[in-house]
């Protein structure tokens, strides 16, 4: 597997490439229940992740932060390993691998240019690069652990990105990947579909997003030729002073609940932001958010 551990930067500074990918908000592998969500999905083309960090923290990061301490236990993410992080975003996952690898043991990708220079500011000893799951750019068994939080649902193909997860990781290295539950009504974006979906019945929410639903991540990575696939919930709790704290964020326009709410007009939004002041308990109030957790062997 060549050297050691001790500067993935120099290892892999010369495959650097640019994008040639990215994430749709919509999954086009050829699974049927997948292809029939993509048809049925109006969360298409407004969906953006070229946001600010600031945005993109204030929206997912107050889940994703807590997230990534749960995914790097529950993987066993351990001390002298190289570990990639696939859709890093601003870094919630990165951080967490910095801190029990060392920065010159990790490596960071993401097809989005705000994230990626986010990611290299807060890091700058850490080799961030711009490019996409279904083509890394990255040599053969060049890891020992290869993460995926919250992106395997933003793929253009889940499948092929996890296969290529799985080739960029030593044989029997772990490859991991967690997704909100979307389908089962536990993800943190719960109360704001549920809103929207009474007001408008017509409304697709994130619900047919690849993993999304119990069970499904681990039937990828079976697809995408991974071994000994092991299935968790992870779960995590957010606190939110008032509501205002929690609803700020959906008027960001990050992701597909953002892309809705930018749609409307003023009358909808403020439709929708009420139902959710009723469905919420008062403030102040918990949150718990679950995702669905697959890990498995190369």
């Amino acid at each position: 597997m060549g050297a050691g551990p001790a500067d993935v930067r120099d290892q892999l500074g010369r495959y650097d490439m640019a994008l040639v990918g990215g994430f749709l908000p919509v999954p086009l592998h050829a699974d049927p229940d997948l292809a029939e969500a993509a048809a049925a999905a109006d969360v298409g083309d407004a969906v953006s992740f070229e946001v600010t960090s600031d945005a993109y923290a204030g929206f997912m990061g107050r889940y994703s932060e807590p997230l990534a301490l749960e995914f790097v236990s529950r993987v066993g993410v351990l001390a002298g390993q190289r570990a990639l992080d696939v859709g890093c975003g601003p870094g919630a996952l990165t951080a967490q691998l910095v801190e029990l690898l060392g920065s010159g043991a990790v490596a960071a990708i993401d097809p989005s240019a705000s994230f990626v220079a986010a990611a290299r500011d807060r890091f700058p000893d850490v080799a961030v690069q711009r490019g996409a799951a279904e083509q890394l750019p990255f040599p053969d068994d060049a890891f020992d652990v290869t993460l995926a939080q919250l992106v395997v649902h933003f793929m253009t193909d889940p499948v092929a990105g996890l296969a290529e997860m799985a080739r960029v990781t030593r044989p029997g290295g772990r490859v991991a990947a967690c997704v909100w539950d979307h389908a089962g009504g536990g993800g943190p974006l719960a109360v704001f579909w549920e809103a929207v979906r009474d007001l408008d019945p017509q409304a697709h929410d994130e619900s047919g997003l690849a993993g999304a639903r119990e069970g499904h991540l681990a039937e990828l990575c079976a697809a995408a030729g991974l071994h000994d696939v092991e299935s968790t919930p992870l779960a995590v709790t957010v606190h939110f002073p008032t509501f205002a704290d929690w609803w700020e964020p959906f008027t960001y326009g990050v992701g597909p609940a953002g892309a809705h709410l930018t749609r409307l007009d003023d009358d909808g939004r403020a439709a929708v932001r009420d139902r959710c002041d009723e469905l919420l308990p008062p403030a102040p109030f918990d949150l718990t958010a679950s995702a669905w957790c697959a890990v498995a062997r190369a």
